[in-house]
């Protein structure tokens, strides 16, 4: 008993602790509950259902709430308790404020307000289905307000005022014309609901009355000036922005912009007067005007006459809306009148209290009478009302004054604005027909110069004709080069698909097995607080049974004093015997139930903790087991990742050793590579090997991330070996000493990636792989790829503009010539030859003129197309500065055409040697050969950069089939006539001897054996022909001058 009144007064003095900490912790959160209180207050102060315009301090307050909560997730919280959609004259003054928390709350406004934009366009469909009133209005406003939230959101550098400079915009648009493009189409859409909402506001009010001087029509007016500030900005930076597309792109593609600009501009324009002649804006917001006519978007000096509309807020202390308010509530009467208060108190302060009340009114004593003192606070009240009325008149009139004051000042300050913009425009038009005179002047200048130094480069047309010849046998290289380069891209992109696909197989793998291991892990977490949450409720109850228990322990106990304390009366009070024995009996019954149930409860009490021990049993069998199953999933995703690198370093292994291969193999020995393509492979080997040894020391510190090691390895494997196959294939085309260089340098390249790879394959050697070889012995065929690169003969650019179209105009001038030769040649042999002679002449000449028309055809099918390419690709640059930055593709162009022409000249002279007798069939038969082979080579330069689906390209290769035709025709002329004219012996043997067959035998084995030495003396000459020909081919491209170094 002592304990429990002990335990008892402890208690209220733990009571105050409490108290005073959860006090201490609730600070903040009454803070907060201030504020949202206050701004509750603000916002349904704000946000009602009469029919007057919003107060300009509750839209303060709720501004300033924005930016001190950093959102508006209080502004929503309260304004979805509204009934926006039930009552119009609501949602319109929601829309009002909510358009001010836009242009001038946080920025987080609009990212807050944006989960709420389902709602909004909900309300606005419903809305929309009311045809007149503050429906069609609200349904109107809310789409204006979506629209904006949208503009802010696609555009975040635009603040909610729109307020923004011309360096501004010009980083909005990122100095792409795309985005400049798009970003005009989303003004107009904004300034389009700009638009309709004044047009909605104007056409709900009768214009005939003034509705500017009423609540109701403040009430739908307030809200436009917003859309005012909004309009002004948006129409300056629409003029602005159209400017500068007019400076980028052709005039027809923006017609469909300055139709809408247009449109909008009238709008705006007549939007702007008939709200400035409003006296409801006259005192809150002067209104600029626009000019009388739009801007000239196609005269790019238009853009400084530009003046961008300015909207000036007069700074006032009280705004005409809560006069107006105040008007209103004076008429309605709803506050208590201060001013007979004040006056009976100034009263009381100057004549003391009535006479009834004050023991000491002496008036009385000295004999004035009650009607006189009546009368003078009479007639002193009139006198203070009266100066009342004329203080406030007084104050109105100033307010007037100084209102008036105000506008003047703006109107001067605005007009000077105006005057130093016509005089600084009128200054810069100055300069800029100063600056066009000084242009005119030095065009004129210029114009002299280039017709004196036209005679100059007359005279450097002989000499660049040397260059042109050099340039020829050099183009015939590149472009067999470039073919075997284009082959071996397409093989090289097939190998990088095939890596691709085995690579995806592998991530796919990979991501598989992660998945399995996390869905694993979430399965055994979730069994685990599953069994923890059981173990903790079996506690709980074995906790529960123990407070049971001890209860009844305690019952017992004083179950067992109660039976003292009655043994004790039944010896003292013997007359009370029989009812003592009634209660004893009652008491022995009490004390075998709960003895029973103490047995009870002692049972179930084992019971209980015999079953808690076997479930924490098969808990923790159950955690041993999922500890085994993830170390047994740990080791099989180790094993999983370890295998995909070694199937990864096999497959790298494999390329390098198939490359190796192929140095050997005799096929390859024809295949030729380029220095510049061998060291650009050498390049990107290098950086692969950097990114090998980064991918390996990111696997090293976490074996997870196999991925991108796998991925590099790959990539490694495939450029080595490209490498090697370049570099073998780069060896065919260079002198003797530098090839065997090159070619063990690519070996030694293969053997140490070999070995490296082979490091990476065993785990105990991976942290000790070393890449430093491998790399020098790249960088090794990377300088001698340097070394070998052509150095050609340098050209300015307007020398090989110049060269394109004089080789051209050489070709068709030698087509022409030849023609002209040919006709000359069919009529001397119709003058002078007969029979079969003139029929064998009159046939090949025919198909040599055949030829030189289709000829004449190719060259006119690839002038076009060469002008077509120059004018797709060259942009803003000239013709020759085009040219100049294609330089390999212009010299390919070069050689072509003087191949054609070349070809054309020699075939003519071949067929007059034929005609007269004096040359061989086989001769015009090679020349025809050559002249298909130059025409095909003229092709494929220009096909080179021409689009797929130009008709010119189309033109060109029919006109290239025709020149094939028209060869085969001037071969089988040629066989045909050779046949002919050529006598055929015959071998009659039936009238010799033995004798004489025996010498003609000999004869001809004789001449045989000369034929065949001669035979194999020509094939050596045509080695040595070759040979020479390399090495001439080697000092152009710089090969001659290394040999002479080295030597």
């Amino acid at each position: 008993m002592d304990r429990v009144k002990s335990s008892m007064q402890q208690v209220p003095n733990a009571i105050p602790k409490v108290i005073r900490r959860t006090g201490g912790a609730n600070s903040l959160e009454l803070e907060k509950e201030n504020f949202e209180r206050g701004q509750a207050v603000s916002i349904n102060k704000a946000i009602n259902t009469q029919e007057v315009a919003v107060k300009e301090k509750h839209a303060r307050t709720c501004i300033l709430g924005t930016h001190h909560e950093k959102g508006a997730h209080t502004f929503w919280a309260a304004v979805n308790r509204l009934p926006l959609s039930s009552n119009a004259v609501l949602c319109w003054k929601f829309c009002h404020v909510f358009h001010k928390l836009l242009r001038d709350g946080h920025p987080n406004v609009i990212k807050d307000s944006m989960r709420n934009k389902a709602d909004l366009t909900d309300m606005s469909r419903m809305w929309g289905h009311l045809s007149e009133g503050y429906g069609k209005l609200c349904s109107i406003y809310l789409k204006l307000l979506i629209t904006k939230m949208e503009f802010h959101i696609k555009n975040p550098r635009f603040p909610g005022n729109l307020q923004m400079s011309n360096r501004q915009l010009d980083e909005a648009g990122e100095n792409d014309v795309n985005n400049f493009f798009q970003l005009t189409v989303e003004m107009f859409d904004y300034l389009e609901c700009e638009l309709n909402l004044f047009l909605g506001v104007f056409s709900s009010l009768d214009m005939s009355r003034s509705v500017s001087v009423t609540a109701a029509g403040q009430c739908r007016l307030a809200p436009l000036i917003q859309v005012i500030l909004d309009s002004s900005h948006l129409y300056d930076y629409t003029v602005k922005l159209l400017f500068k597309l007019h400076s980028c792109l052709p005039a027809d593609t923006l017609q469909g912009h300055r139709d809408r600009f247009q449109e909008q501009f009238k709008k705006l324009k007549s939007l702007f007067y008939r709200s400035s002649n409003l006296q409801y804006f006259k005192r809150l917001i002067q209104i600029p005007q626009l000019p009388e006519n739009p801007p000239n978007f196609l005269r790019a000096s238009a853009l400084s006459e530009h003046i961008s509309p300015v909207v000036v807020i007069p700074a006032e202390s009280s705004s005409p809306e809560l006069e107006h308010v105040v008007e209103t509530d004076d008429l309605v009467d709803t506050d208590v009148p201060v001013l007979p208060a004040a006056l009976e108190t100034k009263f009381d302060d100057l004549f003391g209290t009535s006479a009834a009340i004050d023991p000491f009114n002496f008036n009385s004593q000295n004999g004035m009478r009650k009607d006189d003192k009546e009368r003078l606070i009479e007639q002193l009240t009139r006198e203070i009302q009266a100066l009342k009325d004329e203080l406030d008149s007084f104050r109105l009139e100033s307010g007037r004054l100084c209102q008036a004051l105000r506008g003047r000042v703006n109107e001067l300050e605005a007009e000077l604005a105006e005057q130093s913009h016509l005089r600084l425009q009128a200054a810069g038009e100055s300069e800029f027909l100063k600056a066009e005179l000084d242009d005119l002047r030095r065009v004129r200048e210029d114009t002299e110069k280039e017709q004196r130094s036209l005679t100059e480069i007359e005279k450097k047309a002989q000499a660049n004709e040397q260059r042109y010849t050099k340039l020829k046998e050099k183009y015939s290289e590149l472009v067999q080069s470039h073919a075997d380069l284009l082959r071996k891209n397409a093989e090289v992109t097939r190998q990088m698909t095939v890596a691709r696909a085995a690579q995806d197989e592998v991530d796919a793998v990979r991501r598989e097995m992660q998945e399995k291991v996390k869905a694993a892990q979430e399965v055994a977490d979730r069994q685990e607080r599953e069994q923890l949450e059981q173990l903790q409720e079996l506690q709980r109850e074995l906790v529960s049974s123990r407070t049971e228990l001890d209860s009844l322990k305690t019952t017992m106990a004083s179950s067992q004093q109660s039976s003292e304390v009655i043994g004790t009366q039944l010896v003292a009070l013997e007359s009370e015997k029989a009812e003592l024995v009634q209660s004893l009996s009652k008491v022995e019954a009490e004390l075998a139930a709960r003895g029973e149930e103490l047995e009870r409860v002692q049972s179930s009490l084992a019971t209980e903790r015999e079953s808690g021990v076997k479930t924490a049993e098969a808990l923790q069998n159950q955690l041993n087991e999922k500890e085994s199953r993830e170390q047994s999933l740990e080791s099989q995703l180790v094993t999983a990742r370890w295998s995909s690198l070694q199937g990864a370093v096999e497959e790298a292994e494999k390329i390098i050793q198939d490359s190796l291969a192929q140095i050997d193999d005799p096929v390859h020995i024809s295949c030729t590579s380029s220095a510049d393509y061998l060291a650009s492979r050498c390049q990107a080997s290098l950086d692969c090997i950097d990114r090998l040894h980064s991918a390996r020391e990111a696997f090293l510190a976490d074996n997870t991330g196999v991925s991108e090691l796998v991925r590099v390895v790959t990539q490694c494997g495939h450029l080595v070996g490209d490498t090697i196959v370049q570099g073998s294939a780069t060896s065919h085309m260079v002198p003797v000493e530098q090839a065997d260089a090159l070619s063990e340098s690519v070996k030694a390249c293969g053997a140490e990636t070999l070995a490296l790879l082979g490091q990476m394959k065993q785990q105990d050697s991976l942290t000790a792989a070393d890449n430093s070889k491998l790399k020098a012995a790249l960088e090794a065929i990377l300088a001698t790829a340097e070394k070998l690169r052509p150095q050609g003969l340098e050209l300015q650019q307007g020398e090989l503009g110049d060269l394109v179209e004089q080789e051209m105009a050489a070709t068709s001038a030698a087509v022409e010539s030849a023609a002209t030769r040919i006709e000359e040649m069919l009529n001397k042999s119709r003058a002078v030859d007969t029979g079969i002679k003139m029929e064998v002449n009159e046939r090949i000449l025919a198909s040599c003129t055949e030829l030189m028309r289709a000829i004449k055809q190719l060259v006119l099918s690839s002038k076009n197309l060469q002008r077509d390419i120059v004018e797709s690709g060259r942009g803003a640059a000239s013709m020759k500065e085009f040219y100049a930055k294609n330089s390999r593709w212009t010299e390919g162009l070069i050689s072509a055409s003087k191949a054609v022409g070349w070809g054309a000249t020699v075939m003519v002279d071949a067929a007059d040697l034929v005609v007269q007798g004096k040359g061989k069939f086989e001769e015009l038969m090679v020349c025809s050969h050559e002249i298909a082979a130059s025409t095909a080579q003229l092709v494929a330069a220009s096909k080179v950069k021409a689009d797929k689906d130009s008709g010119n390209l189309h033109r060109l290769q029919q006109a290239s089939r025709g020149v094939t035709q028209a060869t085969a025709a001037v071969v089988a002329s040629t066989k045909s006539g050779k046949s002919q004219i050529e006598e055929t012996d015959t071998m009659d043997f039936s009238s010799m001897t033995l004798t004489q067959i025996k010498r003609q035998e000999m004869d001809a084995q004789v001449l045989v054996l000369e034929l065949e030495t001669r035979l194999q003396k020509e094939r050596e000459r045509l080695g040595e022909l070759r040979k020479k020909h390399y090495e001439l081919a080697g000092v152009a491209e710089g090969w001659g001058e290394q040999e002479e170094g080295t030597g």
